[in-house]
């Protein structure tokens, strides 16, 4: 549990901490108790289950699981019909995000995933953490509850057909967009399963990003070197303001030491950019800690994907509503309209973020590739 004590002690944040930083701030004395080995894993208030679920196994699985540690199980038709209770947005939202929906998934069909895969994968929707900033916020809504699915053969086969099709071409897959898979892995056991089948797909290629260090269980998956485990990234002031429920830096950095142990190949997308008062020197200390963490055999094949501060008004409007009190800017007139209702920062300040982590990632890493800004 990570504890800050503003002369009252209170729970912040689900993780199991161990180091003490002891921190000065506006008159308020904050001690937090951190550890750089593992993060608590999450385990819902309440599991509901829609009827179909329990035909697989896995729904089976997650049941008597849920059960057997004293979880509230209800049912639901459709999740779609799912009523979060709360007194208010910002409660419901919080409320939701204690919440696991297991289910089947309908639309199996891979979507197009530019620019960080050919397609998407989704193994499961929405994660436990609480980013301020996530992406989707707008396509979620209400709906920010962890929803597993339990036809993970059939979700799996979609992909292997799509892969047959374009051979010998090599497609890859995104696991993470609409997700974070690492986080709920210790429920499902569905990412093990899918870097395993990537394994054994000649053509095929998986693609997995997290902010969660739980990845003990996938250390010993056989890969074959056919999944890129990428560890998303940030200065440890943008982390720590904005990204609550999540592994610090040094936890994420821990366990890509690990999964380059382990022989994945190794990435990290610094995301989101965010320009703020000393931004540049936040960023050049990310990275030189993130060198001085791994061994020199983890550069050699390593990639960088770089993607701005977005939203939408819609997005805006959900997260304000959902932390009242953030500090992230979001103001339109500091913004230019991409498209797509996403506001970006305006041309010379992007160029400015990309020619900046372009050069302070060739400088400390020359032989890693950066695949994309975005």
């Amino acid at each position: 549990m990570s504890v800050h004590w503003n002369y009252t002690i209170h729970a912040v944040s689900s993780q199991v901490e161990n180091n003490l930083l002891i921190k000065e701030r506006d008159g308020s004395l904050t001690i937090t108790i951190s550890s750089p080995e593992q993060t608590s894993l999450f385990y819902p208030d309440e599991a509901i289950f829609e009827p179909e679920a329990l035909d697989f196994r896995l729904g089976k699985q997650l049941y008597h699981d849920f059960q057997s540690r004293g979880i509230k199980i209800l049912t639901t038709p459709s999740h779609n019909r799912l009523l979060v209770t709360g007194a208010d947005y910002c409660q419901r939202f919080h409320h939701a995000k204690r919440m696991v929906v297991v289910g089947v998934k309908r639309s199996l069909a891979p979507q197009p995933c530019h620019p960080s895969a050919d397609y998407r994968l989704v193994l499961n929707t929405s994660c436990p953490a609480k980013c301020h900033y996530c992406y989707l916020a707008a396509t979620l809504g209400e709906r920010t509850y962890v929803r597993l699915y339990v036809n993970i053969d059939e979700i799996l086969q979609s992909a292997t057909r799509l892969i047959k099709k374009r051979a010998p071409e090599i497609t890859t897959f995104e696991a993470s967009s609409s997700s974070d898979p690492v986080a709920v892995e210790h429920l499902s056991g569905a990412l093990r399963h899918t870097i395993e089948l990537f394994g054994q797909e000649t053509y095929g290629r998986l693609r997995v990003v997290t902010k969660s260090n739980n990845v003990s269980r996938l250390l010993d998956a056989n890969h074959k070197d056919h999944t890129r485990f990428r560890f998303s990234i940030n200065t440890e002031k943008i982390i720590e303001a904005y990204e609550e429920g999540t592994a610090s830096l040094d936890q994420r950095l821990a366990a890509a030491v690990k999964v380059n142990a382990a022989g994945y190949p190794l990435g990290f997308i610094i995301a989101p950019l965010i320009i703020y008062e000393g931004w540049r020197a936040d960023y050049a200390t990310l990275l030189d800690k993130l060198k001085a963490s791994l061994p020199q055999d983890a550069t050699n094949d390593m990639t960088f994907e770089l993607i701005m501060h977005r939203f939408t008004q819609r997005s805006r409007r959900l997260i304000l509503q959902r932390f009242p009190e953030t500090t992230l800017a979001m103001d339109t007139k500091d913004r230019v309209h991409k498209g797509f209702g996403k506001y970006v920062y305006e041309p010379r300040k992007a160029q400015q973020l990309e020619e900046t982590l372009r050069a302070y990632i060739a400088e400390r890493f020359p032989g890693a590739q950066v695949e994309y800004f975005t």
